[in-house]
């Protein structure tokens, strides 16, 4: 019985560590790449709900992205944060500023009549 609790236990610390160790690798792979800003266009947009259980509690988290397409017809989704997420409409035109897979802005490009 004490064994199991033991690998179990040892397993979430692991689990732990490796989810820790990859959000610091991004973040310095993010940090290392250089700020770019391309010409873009939205081309979809997606909300993600995290849940989370534990100790007879639930919770859950959002997760904003959108898509873009850059000139060369690749495309690039990021994550953005709620307070622009709802301003970014799809078809879109403008300047994406980004620095690896963080997002820094888009700047849309006005219509011309």
């Amino acid at each position: 019985m004490f064994g199991m609790f033991y690998v179990v236990f040892f397993l979430a610390i692991a689990m732990f560590i490796f989810v820790f160790a990859r959000l610091i690798i991004e973040w310095v792979r993010n940090n290392n790449s250089p700020r770019l800003s391309v010409d873009a266009r939205i081309v979809d947009k997606r909300t993600s709900i995290h849940y989370h259980h534990g100790n007879g509690h639930h919770h859950h988290s959002h997760s904003y992205h959108v898509t873009f397409e850059v000139q060369s017809g690749d495309r690039i989704e990021l994550t953005v944060p709620i307070s622009e997420f709802g301003l970014l409409v799809v078809g879109d035109e403008g300047v994406l500023s980004f620095q690896g897979t963080r997002y820094l802005g888009f700047d849309r490009k006005m219509k011309e009549n």
